[in-house]
């Protein structure tokens, strides 16, 4: 029987969501040993003078404990 644990983790780009999802997956699996998904609780922009300049997402990171 495996045992799993979800962590959340904020990751923010200057380029899209999607690159902030990539860039917060690379960095947790750095951290994390057996990341097995993950989904995304939140997005948020940051707005300076009515332009994007920062995308933010909020994931909820599943991985698998060992043994």
């Amino acid at each position: 029987m495996a045992v799993a644990r979800v962590t959340e983790i904020i990751a923010s780009s200057k380029k899209s969501f999607d690159d902030a999802v990539t860039k917060g997956i690379k960095r947790a699996d750095k951290t994390l040993k057996n990341v097995k998904g993950a989904w995304i609780a939140d997005q948020k922009i940051v707005v300076e003078k009515g332009e994007i300049v920062e995308y933010r997402v909020i994931m909820k990171v599943t991985f698998v404990l060992e043994d």
